[in-house]
């Protein structure tokens, strides 16, 4: 039977390209055997469900436990009202474990008989008693309940704990995107628990990682053995380069190659093949990413987002609040080098998203920078902006709300525009640099692009702009380039007076335009 790579839902072993699905957990039957709770979490499609359904079976196969793999999102239209979740959520469970589990372990069918708001517990009370094994219970989709019926569920949790293991689940893990303090508890996602206090009762809060560079090559690999279509080592270094192994993003990348790009087997896929899969990925913003952007929206996403574009510093923004956005997968850890965009994909989708206000908002522009023959002409460029921003600067820097960066996002809205002929715009942004990178490539054209914003209480940073700039281009091998100096002083001159442009020579002996608006 033909396999395929996966980007929705569990994988299925007969039907799907994967790797053993618990070799990234960590080590977990240590905790089962000490009876312990736990919370599993990790971003959206990274394998959860399928490594704990995976978990669940090896355990019940090994004849020692009970185990099964449920969920609560069936609750989650029900967050006021516990008393409907508990109903909906058994009967889900019921209806899971005989899916999955032999005949003779089943929860008993008369099993929900205990007072409302106690049904969950009287439930799980009523199976380990009847259970022959002691009984584990994976409950994936926690964080989909908010509010009265997650506090309840959890506390119901909680209250049951020291039944175990004849009289409650011996180990318990939750599973979900967050861990437990980040748990809504208000309508509209606005609160969180900002404790685990009703689930006191884990041990250990765990993650689970994404694939390595083997996994990518091993995982591709099976695509090869199945059907003779090599994918090149290069090509496969290029996808995890570009992921960083994020699962979602490894398998979406094949998939749109060998279903869509390169469907005759007989030729190989290269790096070309995946940096195409690349645009088109982000381009039509698929489901995963589409998700991962209405993140951009809330107010502690932003606090963290807005300077990191404009290459500032975190500040003393909360602790909690940028471990949310690793924990979302938005951000990574780097060793050497503080939060980081999680890898090159989402960093190139975070700025196409907010931009997209000022995208929307841009009048009709006659790409007057192409020559005749469809070349790039960079001063003619260069003037078409400077009309442009004249004209309609102003009123564009309103569209956006992360108002910090709004010039950089008119800027690249507009550079979008010029680039849809058949070109590229690639962005650099990192925490504490002071700058914006923007690399602009257009047939035999490379245009490097250096955006700096001029704040209170700082000198003008055209000298240090020039000295990046330099930098810059000689890593991207151009020898032109354009400085943007934004000014956004409270008492900076009227956005006209402060429009200007110049030539000058950097330390290099690179001659290169600033702009000052």
């Amino acid at each position: 039977m033909a396999r395929w790579f996966n980007i929705s839902g569990p994988c299925e072993t007969d039907i799907h390209y994967m790797l053993p699905p618990t070799v990234r957990l960590p080590s977990l039957e240590r905790l089962i055997r000490q009876r312990s709770y736990f919370v599993i979490h990790a971003p959206r499609q990274t394998g959860k469900t399928t490594a704990m359904l995976a978990l669940a079976k090896q355990l019940t196969e090994s004849g020692n436990y009970t185990a099964a793999l449920v969920s609560v999102e069936l609750g989650a239209p029900f967050s006021h009202d516990p008393f409907s979740a508990e109903t909906t959520i058994l009967d889900s469970w019921q209806a899971s474990a005989k899916l999955d589990l032999p005949e003779d372990l089943h929860p008993p069918l008369n099993w929900d008989t205990a007072q409302p708001g106690r049904r969950i517990q009287g439930a799980l009370q009523v199976w380990a008693q009847a259970s022959k094994r002691p009984l584990v219970l994976f409950i994936d989709e926690i964080d989909s309940l908010r509010d009265e019926t997650l506090i309840s569920i959890l506390r119901q949790l909680r209250d049951g704990y020291r039944g175990r293991p004849t009289n409650f689940p011996s180990s318990v893990g939750l599973i979900g995107l967050r861990d437990v303090r980040d748990y809504k508890v208000a309508s509209g996602g606005g609160g969180r628990l900002n404790t685990a206090s009703p689930f006191n009762i884990k041990d250990r809060s765990l993650t689970m990682r994404d694939f390595n560079a083997a996994e990518v090559a091993q995982l591709y690999q099976q695509h090869t053995s199945d059907t003779g279509q090599v994918f090149t080592p290069e090509a496969s270094q290029t996808a995890y380069d570009l992921t960083q192994g994020q699962p979602w993003l490894v398998n979406a990348l094949a998939k749109e190659i060998v279903e869509e790009l390169v469907t005759d087997t007989s030729v190989a896929i290269t790096v070309e093949h995946i940096n195409q899969a690349k645009e088109i990925l982000i381009s039509r913003k698929d489901t995963h990413l589409d998700s991962l952007a209405e993140k951009l929206t809330e107010s502690r996403v932003k606090a963290i987002i807005e300077p990191m574009l404009a290459g500032a510093t975190l500040g003393d923004t909360p602790s909690d609040d940028r471990q949310y956005l690793v924990d979302l997968g938005l951000l990574r850890r780097e060793p050497n080098a503080g939060l980081t965009i999680a890898n090159p994909i989402y960093r190139e989708v975070i700025p196409r998203v907010l931009t997209q206000g000022a995208s929307d908002s841009l009048p009709a522009i006659n790409p007057t920078w192409l020559t005749s023959k469809g070349e790039l002409n960079v001063d003619a460029l260069l003037e078409a902006f400077i009309d442009f921003w004249r004209q309609h600067g102003e009123p564009l820097l309103a569209t956006t709300s992360y108002h910090e960066i709004a010039p950089h996002i008119v800027l690249m809205s507009f550079l979008h525009r010029v680039v849809n002929g058949g070109g590229t715009l690639e962005r650099e942004y990192a925490i504490g640099s002071g700058r914006m990178d923007l690399c602009l490539k257009y047939k035999k054209v490379t245009l490097g692009i250096e955006v700096k914003a001029w704040r209170d209480k700082v000198k003008d940073p055209e000298e240090q702009g020039l000295d990046q700039l330099d930098g810059y281009l000689e890593r991207i091998k151009a020898d032109y380039g354009w400085l943007f100096v934004f000014d956004r002083r409270k008492n900076a001159p009227p956005f006209i007076d402060r429009l200007k442009t110049k030539t000058a020579t950097t330390k290099k002996g690179r001659e290169v335009i600033v702009i000052r608006a």
